[in-house]
């Protein structure tokens, strides 16, 4: 799947940022009594003995039709590009160092190591790393399988110590973390007996309030500690040395609620507490320490709150009328803190109001910048402010990237303007700058001397890139990105795979792919992006224009592309597969019942939601009724578009492969399973049906590299040789052949 912008929705449920929970796995992992009209319940017991038989003897019976994946020479190439020491050590800076985490065919569950920036201008092969903690080694220890979340230091100001943090590590790839506190400077965790914080595994939020003090989310076994979204629903403040069970709590959410969060932190001089809860995914309530009271902020409850210094940022996910004033969709406000709690409203300032082909992608703030990347038709710009004298200046827009992509991230915020900028698209490799926000708003990006560069895994001398618009059923053009080869000809033969999520507010924009390049496009593969409703190219409207009982918006854009792609003579139906993961499974698994389905010749429906009448029930579902509707009142609607639902033994399905992992604690793998159960009962289905479930590797579908290239190819072997009905071009044919 997709990774989600964090500014797009809500970060701790899509396992971005924050530590964010576990649900109980009792029985069916906390589902309802089951049903007896659905004869295949029982493959929602997650761990089951039963069920994992029956998911490897699937399993294998992929592996005899399409090959054994890491026997091949694609797996080995995958997996060289995955774990190349060319790939670009990213940097967080942490204090005076810059830290790393690292995965390679050396270090397979991944080390923990940092440096100095002189160090880090260096090559790659002759920088000098300080190892602070190693997975492999660690795993090997412990007899547990430890795979990287993050650390979260302390975040009180310049003043403070950076020597320990809570280190989220995950048991085999779950979101569900274990929290343990770590001394990079001993490269040791910090014991619980030496009064170190330690946190079993679950779904937490956790973060310093001082340092000895944690704010901390978690299931301590108390009746209210979790919400029916298996997401904390109290804060307490635990003190260190003490029992977490004793640790007062300091805000409680409603159990219908998805999550209550707290947090200090550091911003640009000012300590800033909040507390918050997320009513749905969309809806939240924000409260905010103002001259020692906590205040409920009145604003709108789909409206996306942040802070810059002393200022509130306020952004807009529907029109707001305030004080006589109109605020358009989708717009960037700004206010005075102060000015706010005084109900002095007459002070926001718009830094962005959307028209009708834009929307604000994400923000980036520095210590005395805040810069806007904007979609423009899918099209990336900047937008810079300058905060001078405490108020907003603009000072320039930065055009001219086309289909690639700049992603901006602050080296430390509170202390200058410096600005990590890495710029990469389809066909061009990422590349890292190290600049300032002065230099970048004076449009110097491009003639930048870059720090690091990410090599070319495949050759694209003799590919492009087009943008195209599909005219959808209702009128609405929808846009869509084509990769292929250079003056390719439309005779109706080109393999083409159409990729799609269109859901929660998030955008497909372009991405650089090693894999995609070496498996699919090296070989006269075309690959498509479609910018459906549902997702976030066009702001919250497009957005919302395929929630809910509109969710159909989406999958007859999706139809629309590819009915282009036929009318256009791109390729025919035999040599039209598409793909899609999570949201996106769910689109994929639509298009494989709905009417339309005979345009297709491959399905590959990867960690997929596919029963919408039991989704609220499993695992994270609940939080996701604010995008899809609540079963229990929405049926009428729902039932329309759950896959699981709507197989009928008098149609025709084109042959498709489920891809799922057992330690998905976000999208059930339930799902995956249960759908492959009814359709291989099928009598059209049951010999073109096919089935992927790896063990381990949480919502991503893999924990380690190994697993990622093993993946790739199972989906890549599936598409090419049911797209060509076996007659495999005879490089693609090398690539797959199964060796010893």
């Amino acid at each position: 799947a997709p990774r989600p912008q964090p500014s797009k929705a809500l970060p701790f449920l899509l396992g971005l940022s924050f530590t964010a929970g576990k649900t109980r796995r009792r029985g069916a992992a906390s589902c309802a009594k089951p049903m007896a009209e659905d004869p295949h319940q029982w493959l929602e017991e997650v761990n089951g003995e039963k069920c994992l038989e029956w998911a490897k003897e699937r399993n294998e019976k992929t592996f005899q039709k399409f090959g054994q994946p890491d026997k091949t020479k694609l797996y080995r190439n995958i997996l060289d590009i995955l774990e190349s020491k060319d790939k670009i050590a990213y940097v967080e800076k942490i204090g005076d160092f810059y830290y790393n985490f690292w995965q390679d065919a050396n270090h397979v569950k991944g080390i923990w190591r940092r440096c100095t920036l002189e160090e880090y201008r260096k090559s790659a092969a002759d920088i000098n790393w300080e190892l602070v903690l190693d997975l492999d080694e660690l795993s090997k220890a412990e007899g547990q399988t430890w795979v990287w979340h993050r650390p979260t230091f302390i975040n009180l100001g310049p003043e403070e110590k950076h020597d320990i943090c809570l280190l989220s590590l995950s048991p085999g790839g779950s979101d569900a973390e274990v929290i343990r506190e770590f001394n990079v400077d001993k490269k040791a965790f910090v014991p619980p007996e030496e009064g170190g914080f330690t946190i079993k595994e679950c779904k937490t939020n956790v973060s310093y309030k001082s340092r000895d003090v944690v704010l901390v989310g978690t299931d301590t076994g108390a009746a209210n500690d979790m919400t029916d979204s298996g997401y904390p629903a109290q804060v307490r403040e635990w003190k260190r040395g003490t029992a977490l069970a004793d640790a007062p709590i300091v805000y409680q959410v409603e159990k219908s609620d998805i999550v209550g969060y707290a947090s200090r932190y550091y911003d640009r001089g000012i300590i800033h507490e909040s507390r918050g809860r997320a009513i749905t995914f969309f809806t939240s309530e924000h409260v905010y320490l103002h001259d020692g009271e906590w205040k409920k902020l009145d604003v709108p409850d789909d409206m996306n709150v942040s802070t810059f210094c002393d200022r509130f940022q306020f952004q807009l996910r529907s029109d707001w009328q305030v004080e006589g004033q109109s605020f358009t969709q989708g717009s960037l406000l700004s206010i005075p803190m102060a000015a706010f709690f005084r109900g002095e409203l007459s002070k926001l300032e718009v830094l962005f109001a959307p028209s009708a082909s834009e929307s604000l992608e994400d923000t980036t703030g520095t210590k005395n910048f805040l810069i806007l990347s904007i979609l423009e038709d899918v099209k990336i710009k900047l937008v810079f402010w300058e905060y001078k004298a405490g108020s907003w200046v603009q000072r320039g827009v930065e055009k001219g990237l086309g289909t690639e992509s700049v992603s901006l991230s602050s080296v430390q915020a509170d202390e200058g303007d410096d600005l990590w900028v890495t710029v990469y698209g389809y066909l061009r490799p990422s590349t890292l700058y190290l600049t300032d926000a002065e230099s970048l708003c004076a449009g110097k990006l491009l003639s930048m001397e870059p720090l690091k560069s990410l090599p070319a895994f495949f050759k694209s001398e003799d590919l492009e890139v087009q943008q195209f618009f599909a005219t959808s059923l209702d009128g609405t053009k929808v846009p869509y990105f084509q990769l292929s080869k250079k003056g390719m000809v439309c005779d109706g033969r080109n393999p083409t795979l159409l990729y799609g999520y269109g859901g929660f507010e998030i955008s497909l924009t372009p991405v650089y792919s090693g894999g995609r390049g070496i498996a699919w496009l090296e070989h006269g593969g075309v690959w498509i992006d479609a910018n459906i409703r549902g997702g976030g190219e066009y702001g919250p409207r497009w957005h919302q224009a395929a929630k809910k009982e509109n969710r159909n918006k989406a999958y007859e854009d999706f139809e629309a592309v590819a009915e282009d792609l036929l009318t256009r003579k791109v390729t025919t139906r035999a040599l039209l597969g598409i793909q899609g993961g999570s949201n996106g499974g769910l689109l994929v698994g639509n298009m494989l019942v709905r009417e339309k389905r005979e345009l297709l010749g491959a399905v590959v429906c990867q960690v997929p939601l596919l029963d919408m009448k039991r989704f609220s029930q499993l695992l994270a579902g609940a939080s996701w009724m604010g995008e899809y509707g609540d079963p229990s009142t929405d049926w009428h609607f729902l039932e329309r578009y759950s896959p699981y639902h709507n197989v009928s033994s008098e149609s025709t399905y084109p042959p498709a492969l489920f891809v799922t992992s057992t330690k998905d604690d976000r999208v059930h793998p339930g799902h995956a399973r249960k759908m492959v159960a009814k359709l291989q009962e099928h009598p059209s289905a049951k010999d073109q049906t096919f089935y992927y479930e790896n063990i381990e590797g949480g919502h991503g579908g893999a924990a380690d590299n190994k697993q990622r290239a093993f993946m790739q190819v199972v989906q890549y072997a599936f598409l090419w040789q049911t797209m060509t009905n076996g007659s495999l071009p005879s490089s693609v044919a090398e690539l797959l052949q199964v060796t010893e």
